[in-house]
């Protein structure tokens, strides 16, 4: 509603930095906070768990919005024009917005429930979450057999575009492995005398810069590959099940790191998408607004990589590893 809207609190006034900032940053939330396609990647690349996955990836998902909500605030309070007071909203159109979501809210306890509660996996998870979409649209009327064939053959587009991704980064994670790659890669690591805390910054570093000019989901294809045995092998953790946790608590850092490189300059994906929607709002404008967000989220991937129990809190509390 705010991008399609011309009058809307995007274009007008000195405030349309941080509102169409917020919209960019918020949606980078989506690839962390489950059901997430780049977690299913992940997952796939490393052989990982991805109900495990998803559940890592809530308690992060749920301090990014905390974190960005304090950015809005910090940005309010020291600019307040920044965020003006909207019109005030009676209680009979408060209550007509919250009926409207329930059901979305619903069908994402329901899926979220499952794969927390064991109920399905992950898999099973999709099929859930579709023949609840489609239970929810026939419910409010919004039911129509084009809108279902449009979307079934979208899935199908979709899918085998993953699937040929997928297909060529198994082979090279498998050229890699035969290569010896990762082991040379980690006896230099060792003969360097570097503790795996600095050898997992410079593995940021790398993904940082790498974000600022290449599209994220080739960015995770072409390294996740080649990072992700050598942090197996760091031995983070104690135990036989070191290098399982390791890779769960990899996984959401470098989803993080990938949010981060979708509000970043000179790609920002997320922002020249807005742009091309909201088309009377620069880039320019939109990458200022951006910078309380990625500043946040520089600080919850510094949180993440100091307390990285954080992040594996919720899949050891259901499922525990090993």
């Amino acid at each position: 509603m705010l991008i399609g809207t011309k009058s809307s609190c995007i274009t007008g006034g000195n405030h349309r930095s941080l509102s169409t900032a917020s919209v960019a940053a918020g949606g980078t939330l989506g690839i962390l906070i489950p059901p997430s396609i780049i977690l299913i990647i992940y997952g796939f690349l490393t052989g990982q768990s991805i109900g495990k996955l998803f559940l890592a990836g809530i308690l992060p998902g749920l301090l990014g919005i905390l974190l960005y909500l304090a950015a809005v605030a910090f940005v309010v309070w020291r600019k307040p024009d920044a965020g003006p007071a909207g019109n005030p909203m009676d209680w009979a159109e408060a209550r007509a917005c919250v009926l409207r979501v329930i059901p979305i809210l619903v069908l994402f306890v329901i899926i979220i429930g499952g794969i927390y509660g064991q109920i399905f996996t992950a898999d099973e998870a999709a099929g859930v979450g579709a023949f609840g979409a489609i239970v929810i649209s026939v419910l409010i009327g919004r039911f129509s057999w084009t809108g279902l064939i449009d979307a079934l053959s979208q899935t199908v587009r979709t899918s085998v575009g993953l699937f040929v991704l997928l297909i060529g980064a198994d082979l090279f994670n498998r050229l890699i492995t035969r290569a010896g790659l990762t082991d040379d890669l980690l006896a230099f690591l060792q003969g360097a005398g570097l503790e795996p805390f600095a050898v997992l910054g410079l593995i940021v570093l790398i993904y940082l810069v790498l974000g600022a000019v290449f599209e994220s989901l080739s960015m995770i294809t072409l390294t996740v590959p080649v990072f992700a045995p050598l942090i197996a092998s760091l031995g983070f953790f104690e135990g036989d099940i070191s290098g399982e946790m390791a890779l769960i608590w990899f996984g959401i850092i470098v989803v993080v790191v990938t949010e981060i490189s979708l509000i970043t300059p000179p790609i920002g994906l997320n922002v020249f998408v807005l742009r091309s929607v909201v088309t009377d709002v620069s880039a320019a404008t939109i990458f200022r607004g951006v910078t309380p967000f990625w500043i946040a989220d520089i600080i919850r991937l510094i949180f993440l990589i100091a307390l990285p129990f954080f992040a594996l809190l919720l899949p050891m509390g259901v499922w525990g590893f090993g």
